[in-house]
């Protein structure tokens, strides 16, 4: 089971992949980095993309609505966003305690594979061992 630092260099190793983080998306604060930052600093980056987290989290309008929807899983799966040269994909990632943290991949639109990098973002964040 991968720590921190393994989860994002493998992120890293996704076709197209610039730069990846785990956010806490409750403060704001980037708990690991990798390759380059979005907003030329990580930690912009990070409390920019917290903030995004929080919107969708926060929102019953875009939380689970079924029956298996508790307190101990992430209120969102991923969130994507993209723009003419890039995606942004945002994986919650569920944890033994607050569930608070997310991974996020930042991905070159011309050398990516968005539905790759989902399905082995989900991935990761299902092994990523925190603590």
């Amino acid at each position: 089971m991968p720590g921190i630092d393994e989860c994002l260099l493998q992120a890293m190793r996704l076709p197209g992949a610039r730069g990846a983080a785990l956010v806490d998306w409750t403060s704001g604060l980037a708990l690991g980095t990798v390759g380059d930052a979005p907003a030329g600093d990580h930690e912009t980056s990070a409390a920019e993309a917290a903030e995004l987290a929080r919107l969708a989290a926060e929102h019953g309008a875009f939380t689970a609505d079924d029956a298996d929807a508790d307190a101990e899983h992430p209120p969102v799966e991923d969130v994507i966003v993209s723009n003419r040269t890039s995606y942004h994909l945002l994986r919650f990632v569920d944890t033994g305690f607050d569930s608070s943290v997310f991974l996020h991949l930042w991905l070159s639109r011309a050398e990516g594979n968005l539905a790759l990098a989902r399905i082995r973002l989900g991935e990761m964040a299902e092994r990523l061992v925190l603590g």
